[in-house]
C-alpha cells in the first residue's frame, strides 16, 4: 500500500571530514504514513511497509547504531518476525543496502537496489513506479554531488513525485493519502526544520509535501533574516540589548 525510497549520501565537510546523509521518503493511499513507515538516524535509513510492522524500522535503525551491517540487522529482524511473508522492508546503512518483499505482498510489488539507495513498493500500478522513482533520484543525486548544500529532503520529495506521476498506488477508490520525508545528517549539529516533514491526510500528498517543504524552508530563512540565529551569541546579545532598552516590538 505504499512506495518509498531510502538513500545514503556521503560528502566532505569544510574540515575535510567525511559526513553522511540518510533519508527516507514515502507515500501511500492511507492517512498518517509518516508515523509507522520511515525510520532514520545518523547510521542508516529504513522503510517498513506492506502489512506494516513499525518495530522492524525502529529496531532496524537501532541495530545500525549498534554497529550491525544493514543486511544483518534487517534480516535478523525478519527471521524473528512470524509475519515476515507479508512484510516489505528495505534500507541503507553506512555500508551496503538491503531490500525484501515477502510473497504475501499484494498487487504489483517489488524493489530495486541501486548505488547507495533502495526503492520498494506494493499495490502499485506497475513496475514503472519503482523505476521512475529510482531514475529521478539518480538524476537528482548528480545535482547534490555538484552542490553539497542542495537539500536531500527536497530531492527525495521530487523522486516520490516521479513515482506518483508514473501511476503510484493503484487503489484509486481511496482518496485520503499521505506522504512523509525524514533526513539525518552527521554534519549538522541541529537538524533543519525541513528534514522531518509529514502530510498526514491529503488528496494530493506529494504536491502538498513539496509545498510544506518550501514553506518550512522559507519560513526558517525569513526568521533568521529578521531575528538572527538564536545560537549566535552576537545576535542573542543584540536582542537582549533591545529588550533592555524597551525598543523591541511585542
Amino acid at each position: 500500500m505504499t512506495f518509498s525510497i531510502c538513500v545514503r549520501e556521503s560528502y566532505e565537510d569544510e574540515d575535510g571530514d567525511e559526513q553522511y546523509r540518510f533519508g527516507v521518503a514515502v507515500t501511500t493511499r492511507l492517512p498518517g504514513v509518516g508515523v509507522p513507515c520511515p525510520h532514520v538516524n545518523e547510521h542508516g535509513a529504513v522503510a517498513t511497509q506492506s502489512l506494516t510492522n513499525p518495530r522492524l524500522g525502529s529496531k532496524g535503525v537501532e541495530y545500525l547504531a549498534d554497529g550491525l551491517g544493514v543486511e544483518d540487522a534487517l534480516q535478523s529482524l525478519l527471521n524473528a518476525d512470524e509475519g515476515s511473508e507479508d512484510r516489505q522492508l528495505h534500507g541503507v546503512g553506512r555500508d551496503g543496502t538491503f531490500a525484501f518483499s515477502g510473497d504475501g505482498c499484494n498487487g504489483w510489488y517489488g524493489e530495486r537496489e541501486g548505488q547507495n539507495y533502495t526503492v520498494a513498493g506494493n499495490l502499485l500500478t506497475g513496475e514503472a513506479v519503482v523505476e521512475r522513482t529510482a531514475e529521478k533520484y539518480e538524476d537528482l543525486r548528480a545535482v547534490g554531488e555538484a552542490d553539497p548544500d542542495e537539500p536531500l529532503a527536497k530531492r527525495l520529495v521530487d523522486a516520490l513525485g516521479a513515482g506518483q506521476a508514473a501511476g503510484g498506488d493503484k487503489r484509486e477508490e481511496l482518496t485520503v493519502q499521505s506522504a512523509a520525508v525524514k533526513v539525518a545528517d552527521t554534519g549538522e549539529d541541529d537538524a533543519p526544520y525541513w528534514n522531518d516533514l509529514r502530510v498526514d491526510a491529503s488528496e494530493d500528498p506529494v504536491v502538498d509535501l513539496r509545498e510544506t517543504y518550501r514553506l518550512a524552508k522559507d519560513g526558517y530563512e525569513d526568521a533568521l533574516e529578521l531575528y538572527g540565529d538564536p545560537d549566535d551569541e552576537d545576535s542573542a546579545g543584540e536582542d537582549e540589548s533591545e529588550a533592555a532598552d524597551g525598543t523591541d516590538d511585542a
